[in-house]
């Protein structure tokens, strides 16, 4: 079973541990560029009325667990933000994006 929230997707456990261990000036930019790609996602579902959003129980209590400022990720308030923002996205979207990061940081 899995304990935390982002270990039930490989890619999402890979780009945060990443994310975990980039330096402070390189994970505040790529925290910023995340929210602004999750904003032209948000913008572009806006236009499709019928797309019901579901974030799931898991990402409901990693949510609940990040207001509460438990983790490391917490206390980067800038990247923090990032990922309640993504937090909302349809979970394809999600997921694309964090395979997308995991993919491009790896490299």
């Amino acid at each position: 079973m899995n304990r935390r929230w982002y270990d039930s997707n490989e890619h999402t456990e890979k780009a945060l541990s990443l994310l975990k261990n980039m330096d402070s000036e390189r994970r505040q930019a790529l925290s910023r560029d995340l929210t602004n790609v999750v904003r032209q996602i948000k913008e572009m579902h806006e236009e499709d009325e019928e797309q019901d959003v579901s974030i799931g129980i898991d990402r409901v209590l990693g949510l609940y667990k990040l207001s509460n400022s438990r983790r490391w990720y917490d206390k980067v308030s800038i990247l923090s933000y990032a990922l309640k923002t993504m937090s909302t996205l349809p979970k394809e979207d999600f997921y694309n994006i964090m395979e997308g990061l995991s993919t491009s940081l790896s490299a």
